[in-house]
């Protein structure tokens, strides 16, 4: 099972939006707010590959859950007419 990790400034992949991110040592300093950078709380932070989850989590570490639905289980269907049934070519959609 892999373990979702924060998102870090040192990414690769991490950008800030406000082009305000410089680094003192080895810290991350923000000068918009000048203060140390934090993710969590940052609006913002900007991962290049969108995969920057609320609360600074990296997208790439979270594994994704899909399951299979069956057509009878999304709901009714809705009966078309007009412009829509001549492009669709169907009386019914789901």
């Amino acid at each position: 099972m892999v373990k979702t990790r924060s998102c870090f400034p040192a990414c690769r992949k991490f950008r800030c939006g406000k082009k305000a991110l410089v680094y003192h040592g080895k810290k991350a300093w923000c000068r918009w707010t000048d203060e140390p950078c934090d993710l969590k709380n940052c609006s913002y932070a900007i991962c290049v590959t969108r995969r920057l989850l609320p609360g600074g989590i990296c997208g790439e570490t979270v594994k994704r859950k899909t399951f299979e639905r069956r057509i009878e289980d999304i709901g009714p269907t809705i009966k078309v007419r007009g412009k829509t049934f001549r492009k669709i070519g169907e009386r019914e959609i789901f």
